[in-house]
């Protein structure tokens, strides 16, 4: 095997995952850096000198000139270009995934994380706020049910779509959203649960085991929303 050509910064949460779900398809070497959110490692500076925004995961391409990438959509973009795998080459194609994509960035990851943070962290239980997040991300998860039906992935072929969006949908439960009478939307979960490089990137930087949150958790998601 080759000495590893990207540094990556991550921790054990969806976004982390899809970026070693995908070094791990396409068996691209990789040095993991685990960046500990709950040390605040993501706000120290020499994190924030590779990722302004101070959030995981980002990239570094050793092969590249040391090339830094952060934001998850644009990690998988560039990575996928780059090893020409995951991503269709014609244009229309590669529009469909690219879509498909920015349908789990601007959608599924931050109404999953509205719903984990009022369903599972926030002090307050609000019922209105939990139930509207809850319903967005059943109305979401029902156009990925449309779109998978008579398709095995989202595109037809497997890709960096299917990648983003499973590595969030795949923790329903935990955000309390109900995906009862969606067949389509179970068995594509499954089947990408299934495979061997998606079981080794979620492991990725260690397995993670869900737990109710602390106290300290608590008061820490009331600061973060509030603020």
């Amino acid at each position: 095997m080759s000495s590893p050509q990207i540094d990556l910064y991550t921790a054990s949460t969806p976004n982390g995952w899809k970026v070693s779900v995908f070094l791990e398809e396409v068996g691209l070497p990789y040095n993991v850096h685990k960046i500990d959110l709950g040390k605040g490692d993501q706000k120290k500076p020499e994190f924030l000198a590779i990722c302004p925004n101070g959030r995981i995961p980002a990239i570094i391409d050793r092969a590249n000139d040391d090339f830094v990438v952060f934001e998850t959509g644009a990690i998988l973009l560039y990575l996928a270009r780059k090893t020409g795998k995951l991503l269709p080459k014609d244009e229309k194609g590669e529009s469909r995934v690219t879509q498909w994509l920015m349908f789990q960035m601007a959608g599924i990851g931050p109404m999953m994380g509205q719903a984990n943070v009022f369903y599972r962290y926030f002090p307050e239980k609000l019922p209105s706020a939990i139930e509207r997040y809850h319903n967005e991300c059943r109305r979401l998860f029902e156009v990925l049910e449309g779109q998978l039906k008579g398709r095995e992935f989202l595109c037809d072929e497997y890709s960096i779509a299917d990648i983003a969006n499973w590595c969030w949908v795949r923790i329903y439960q935990w955000s309390g959203v109900n995906i009862e009478g969606l067949t389509n939307l179970k068995a594509w979960i499954d089947r990408l649960e299934a495979r061997p490089a998606c079981q080794r990137g979620i492991a990725v930087p260690e397995p993670l085991v869900l737990k109710e949150p602390t106290e300290e958790v608590l008061k820490m998601a009331q600061k973060l929303v509030t603020r």
